[in-house]
């Protein structure tokens, strides 16, 4: 079993909130948010984070690793980077 996660990682782990039109309603309908988190993040490290910086109950966690939109820089071709998603969702009561 691998050591937990110090609180300087967990602080570190969530990179932004992703808002979106699809975000939102889950929000609304099902209690659950999304973060852009490091890709090198686990669902238990998602957990314990979101737990410790907004002191939430976390029912559960799914990840997703999101490829990056192939994009042209003027004519060079390009690739934008990789990135990781995670859904939180919240148990009753929790916001």
């Amino acid at each position: 079993m691998s050591k937990p996660a110090g609180k300087e990682r967990l602080m570190n782990l969530l990179l932004a909130p992703h808002v979106t039109e699809k975000t939102s309603m889950n929000v609304q309908e099902r209690n659950q948010y999304t973060f852009k988190v490091r890709r090198d993040a686990t669902r238990t490290e998602v957990k314990a984070a979101v737990e410790l910086m907004f002191g939430v109950k976390v029912e559960g966690v799914q990840v997703v690793n999101e490829q990056g939109k192939a994009k042209s820089f003027g004519r060079t071709p390009g690739r934008r980077q990789d990135w990781k998603k995670a859904y939180v969702s919240l148990a009753e009561g929790s916001d």
